[in-house]
């Protein structure tokens, strides 16, 4: 697999299918999470607690990746997240609503593993259009 080949089965099969144990294939134990132009050390133990974090929160998580776009090392992936309200995330108790989150990730690959990481996902359109929170 080419690095955007890499990136879209991360995402699609190991993210989706919470298959942790596989991690170490996937993310460098040097891989850090760029947060604006603040870099933030990760390793595969941080993206590991990161995705059980998630699983809380969204026990049935798919992510589809819809476009990708590469430059270089880094991959630009736009994707869908669809999943179910089943844990308490910031004081909101479970709903069970389906949700469908977009957003975008960015990372970097060296040597076929994700050494950086960053992105966004619409979060808060989501909750506002499924009014499990409003505006202040």
């Amino acid at each position: 697999m080419d690095n955007r080949e890499k990136i879209r089965y991360f995402y699609e099969v190991i993210v989706s299918n919470h298959l942790i144990d596989k991690i170490p294939e996937y993310v460098s134990n040097d891989c850090t999470v760029r947060i604006g132009e603040r870099i933030v050390p990760s390793g595969v133990d941080g993206m590991r607690q990161h995705l059980i974090d998630v699983r809380k929160t969204y026990p049935e998580l798919k992510m589809t990746i819809t476009r990708q776009y590469c430059d270089g090392d880094y991959i630009i992936s736009e994707f869908l997240t669809e999943c179910i309200h089943g844990g308490e995330w910031l004081g909101m108790k479970p709903t069970g609503k389906k949700l469908t989150f977009t957003g975008v990730d960015i990372d970097k690959v060296v040597d076929g593993k994700i050494v950086e990481h960053g992105g966004a996902m619409n979060t808060f359109e989501t909750l506002f259009e499924e009014k499990m929170i409003c505006p202040a």
